[in-house]
């Protein structure tokens, strides 16, 4: 399960450094994190929505995977950081030129960046680059392979918390395709760590990883059973590929068996959140009038992502200019 030695995303004071996994991290790290992003979410209501913290660094957002509304939370909360943004969609590019990952991480740190935000189809992607870049480039991972997508992770983690206080008398189910899901991952990481009592995952045995009882959760392959009396309904996005794969019949079989409607989410709490990461395939995992209803919080996600991004890169640049200034000293 481990992919990432949890030192490596601290400095020597126990500071955020680089954000690569939720594993290994601290409850009050998360609470931390949590609280820095509910100080932000008042900047994007202001009429200037900017804040000097990062001023005059610069934040390199490398794609290896398209993803339009990840890269722009991720634009739009270094912009509002003040920090100078470069936006590299190397899917395009350089890799498929015959260069590798540690040649464009070379050319990268050439540019003299201060940040690296990157996504990448492997898992482990994210904590390669940590390993081998130069001491003082802060790494974020935006999403690697079935891995990890921390950030994701944090901002439901702030929309359950901004609509429903602790986690610690919640119950909250994840649903769909949970094998391929780097969200799921982070997710059940996430709420454990935050001391939720009850994470659920509702899926059919065919999307269901190996060793899935590691992560302390309930496992249901009945959705009625498994949303019965819930606080929170996390619908994972069903990717088509996996029809094609043979892991399901078809994506109209699948909704019958696992989509949320209005009949099935009445089986959660009568006040249950209902949401997304996005984008949502309507008549897939979700139907429309639940994700348009009033239990969704789906498009909060969206405007809490972007106050959890600016509070892991504010942290993680702090977390290495303190170390900086370690390591000088200590010289």
């Amino acid at each position: 399960m481990s992919l990432t030695p949890h030192h490596l995303q601290l400095n020597q004071q126990g500071q955020l450094r680089h954000f690569l996994t939720i594993e290994g991290l601290s409850r009050d790290l998360l609470t931390e994190l949590l609280d820095t992003a509910d100080s932000f979410l008042e900047v994007g209501e202001r009429a200037v929505k900017k804040v000097p913290l990062l001023r005059g660094k610069t934040v390199c957002n490398v794609f290896f995977e398209n993803s339009t509304r990840t890269r722009t939370t991720f634009e739009l909360a270094a912009k509002r950081l003040s920090a100078d943004v470069l936006n590299l969609n190397i899917s395009t590019s350089s890799t498929s030129k015959g260069e590798t990952l540690y040649d464009t991480l070379q050319n990268l740190e050439a540019m003299a960046a201060d940040m690296f935000v990157v996504r990448h189809g492997d898992s482990g992607a994210a904590h390669f680059i940590a390993e081998r870049v130069c001491p003082d480039v802060a790494v974020i991972n935006a999403g690697d392979g079935n891995h990890a997508h921390p950030t994701q992770a944090m901002l439901d983690m702030l929309t359950i918390r901004r609509h429903r206080g602790d986690f610690e008398n919640l119950s909250v189910a994840i649903v769909g395709d949970i094998l391929h899901s780097r969200v799921a991952r982070s997710n059940m990481l996430a709420l454990k760590t935050l001391g939720c009592p009850d994470i659920r995952v509702i899926a059919p045995r065919t999307l269901l990883p190996e060793g899935i009882d590691q992560y302390g959760v309930r496992v249901f392959n009945d959705l009625r059973v498994g949303l019965r009396d819930v606080d929170v309904v996390i619908m994972l996005r069903l990717q088509k590929e996996r029809m094609q794969s043979g892991l399901l019949p078809s994506e109209s079989e699948f909704y019958k068996l696992y989509g949320l409607t209005r009949e099935t989410l009445a089986l959660a709490k009568p006040d249950a959140l209902v949401m997304h990461p996005g984008p949502i395939n309507r008549g897939v995992e979700i139907e429309s009038e639940v994700a348009d209803g009033p239990q969704s919080v789906i498009l909060k996600q969206v405007t809490y992502g972007i106050a959890v991004r600016m509070a892991v890169m504010s942290m993680a640049m702090t977390g290495q200019t303190t170390q900086r200034q370690l390591n000088q000293e200590a010289n």
